[in-house]
């Protein structure tokens, strides 16, 4: 066996398809991802918000409205920013089936779905709290919507021979690069990352001491400095500013603020932040017993003795 043979061998194959059909009907992996995505952020945001004592139906009418918002924003700044890479068809612009949602644009345009509803059933203090709870589902739902990059073979670096490298097909395979069989899968580093980012955020939850948003500003300077090294990585197409990828620039900019945010809401900078939310007091009905949403500690994080009131 020639040693290019034995390479690929030991590397990770891309689906031949993009989906599967049952009669008529073609399903997509990548909408079905996104599906199982924004059903893992429910879940996930469902459990944290009950845990504190919110509503945990009050997710699910949140995401009625962030996610078709968040796939709208998502759309427009994929055409915004690479229109070259829009399919040549009259609906090209909306065939997001076919890939072709940034990030950027979805969470912008989902927080804006978010906070319509957010504003109208919580008081300021609580949809900071309610932020924080919705931080590890929304870094479950992206490590979930990788997957969909992985059966359209997109979002992969640079040729490389290592065992977990991946195949990509001929046609998938950006100018320059039809020579090489294998990349880095960098959409699978971005799927480990948010899983374990996730995790870390509900273990500090559970410490009951970041101010809110806190935990909400970590999850964005957190996935954003892994884009900031993945963004060098990646070999797709982009556009680029001083020889850089523009969403480098992006993700830059995001984690610097969400940095910054963090630390202002932590040493609450002129009125910032909230006392982090503390747990329901046992047998406690979520979002009866404090109404529409979570019990509160005291400044940094001590819990602040109260009676729980009955409704």
């Amino acid at each position: 066996m020639s040693p290019v043979a034995a390479h690929v061998l030991a590397s990770i194959p891309s689906p031949a398809h993009n989906g599967f059909s049952i009669g008529p009907l073609f399903f997509h992996a990548y909408g079905i991802a996104y599906v199982v995505a924004v059903a893992t952020a429910i879940l996930s945001t469902r459990w944290l918000w009950a845990r504190v004592g919110g509503d945990p139906e009050l997710p699910s009418e949140v995401a009625m409205w962030a996610f078709p918002a968040g796939l709208i924003g998502a759309r427009i700044y994929f055409d915004i920013t690479t229109p070259s890479q829009i399919p040549g068809h009259w609906y090209g612009i909306f065939a997001i089936w076919d890939g072709g949602l940034g990030v950027w644009g979805g969470i912008a345009g989902g927080a804006v779905g978010a906070l319509w509803l957010l504003r109208r059933r919580l008081d300021r203090d609580q949809r900071r709290r309610f932020m924080d709870a919705a931080a590890p589902g929304l870094l479950f739902a992206q490590a979930i919507g990788r997957i969909g990059n992985y059966f359209n073979q997109e979002l992969f670096g640079a040729p490389s021979k290592l065992p977990w490298a991946l195949q990509i097909s001929p046609a998938h395979r950006p100018p320059g690069y039809l020579g090489f069989q294998t990349f880095e899968p960098t959409f699978l580093y971005e799927l480990i990352w948010n899983l374990l980012l996730g995790g870390v955020l509900i273990w500090l939850m559970s410490r009951r001491r970041v101010r809110a948003p806190g935990i909400f500003c970590l999850y964005v300077a957190g996935y954003c400095a892994f884009r900031v090294f993945e963004e060098t990585q990646r070999i797709d197409y982009s556009n680029h500013i001083f020889g850089l990828r523009l969403n480098f620039f992006v993700a830059s900019l995001l984690c610097l603020a969400g940095l910054a945010l963090f630390v202002a809401v932590q040493r609450g900078w002129r009125g910032m932040g909230a006392a982090p939310a503390q747990p329901a007091p046992p047998g406690t009905v979520p979002g009866i017993a404090s109404g529409s949403g979570p019990r509160a500690g005291s400044g940094r994080g001590a819990p602040r003795p109260s009676a729980p009131r009955s409704r």
